[in-house]
């Protein structure tokens, strides 16, 4: 069986930033030089965020792990089938994928980012899969990570 791909060494990121609106903007243009998404990308992702929130607590896997979120947008806008890391040095609010309402300090995203009409669901999937089965204290210490080339080599050898 062939190992599907989902990362890229030059789509990794730590940033900062005030808000989620500023941290999609940053990646977004980072994104964009690369190729992996199109002019109009970051307009969906941010009115895609606001009207469906994707922050996560990530309390029930196991203690003192850091809430996540997993923005996203609709395959049109993109040019390519990427998971994209981003640690954040700071947390940045997002609002809760299962209590819209409720703000979420997210410390680490995942982005999706997927041109095939059902891809976003398997991505999805894959990230959910990865977070459950990773041994906590492991999970822990990489949501935590500052540097780029330890979150990808993380990732392929554990996702």
């Amino acid at each position: 069986m062939i190992k599907q791909n989902y990362f890229d060494k030059n789509a990794v990121y730590v940033m900062d930033g005030d808000n989620q609106d500023e941290i999609l903007k940053k990646i977004y243009d980072k994104l964009l030089v690369n190729g992996y998404v199109k002019g109009n990308f970051l307009e969906h992702i941010i009115n895609r965020e606001h009207n469906f929130p994707t922050g996560l607590t990530l309390n029930t896997l196991g203690e003192n792990l850091p809430n996540i979120a997993i923005p996203h947008t609709e395959g049109e806008f993109v040019n390519t089938s990427l998971i994209v890391p981003v640690a954040l040095k700071t947390p940045v609010i997002f609002h809760n994928m299962i209590k819209p309402r409720e703000k979420l300090e997210a410390k680490f995203l995942f982005m999706l980012l997927d041109n095939h009409p059902d891809g976003q669901a398997q991505l999805l999937s894959k990230v959910m899969d990865f977070l459950g089965e990773t041994p906590t204290d492991e999970l822990r210490h990489f949501l935590n990570f500052e540097n780029p080339e330890a979150i990808y080599e993380f990732l392929e050898q554990k996702f």
